[in-house]
C-alpha cells in the first residue's frame, strides 16, 4: 500500500506543473486546498482528500484538452477510483463527490455562483449545471456530503496566485496515515 505514496510523489513531479484551466498549475491548487483544510482544523481523511481532489486529472493524458475543448472527463470519477485500491472511503467519497459538490452549492446558495473562478464557471457547464432541487436533497444525504462541502470550499478558495504553501513533502506522513 505505501508504494502508492511514492506513485502520488511521482504524479505531482511529473504532471503537477499541468494546467487546468485556472491561473496556477495543478499542483499548486492541490497543495493550496490541502492548506485550506488545515487551516480550517479539518479531519485528516479531508484533508488528504483536499490534496488528492484532483489527481483524476494526472491520470488522463488528455486533460488539458479536454477542459480547454468543454469535455468532462469526470477526473473526480477517475481519482477517487485510482485511490480506493489504498485509501478508504472516507478520504475517495469527498473526491468523487466534490463536483456534484460545486452543482449543489449552486442551488442552495444564490451568491455561490458569482464566488466562482471563471474556470469553474466554464466546467460547472460540461459537469451537469446547477442542480435541480430533487438532485441537490438527494445529494444532502450523501454519507461523505458534510466532507465533500468542505473540500469544495477549499478547493474555490486554493486558486490564488500569490498563495505560497508547504510542498508535498509536508504531507507524507498524513497520506500514509490514511493508507488501508
Amino acid at each position: 500500500m505505501a508504494a502508492i505514496v511514492d506513485e502520488i510523489f511521482d504524479l505531482f513531479a511529473r504532471l503537477g506543473s499541468g494546467n487546468y484551466g485556472e491561473d496556477l498549475s495543478l499542483e499548486r491548487h492541490m497543495l493550496q486546498t490541502a492548506a485550506m483544510a488545515e487551516s480550517l482544523r479539518a479531519s485528516g481523511n479531508v484533508v488528504v482528500a483536499a490534496l488528492l481532489h484532483d489527481i483524476g486529472y494526472f491520470l488522463r493524458d488528455d486533460s488539458e484538452t479536454s477542459i480547454g475543448e468543454g469535455r468532462n472527463i469526470e477526473h473526480e470519477v477517475i481519482g477517487a477510483a485510482w485511490l480506493s485500491r489504498a485509501f478508504a472511503e472516507d478520504v475517495t467519497a469527498p473526491i468523487a463527490l466534490h463536483v456534484r459538490a460545486k452543482r449543489y452549492l449552486c442551488a442552495i446558495e444564490p451568491d455561490y455562483f458569482e464566488c466562482l473562478s471563471d474556470a469553474s464557471r466554464l466546467s460547472l457547464a460540461v459537469q451537469g449545471g446547477i442542480m435541480s432541487d430533487g438532485e441537490a436533497a438527494a445529494f444532502a444525504k450523501e454519507p461523505a456530503f458534510e466532507s465533500a462541502v468542505i473540500l469544495r470550499r477549499c478547493d474555490d478558495r486554493g486558486k490564488d496566485m500569490a498563495v505560497r504553501t508547504r510542498n508535498i513533502e509536508h504531507f507524507r506522513g498524513l497520506l500514509t496515515a490514511h493508507l488501508r
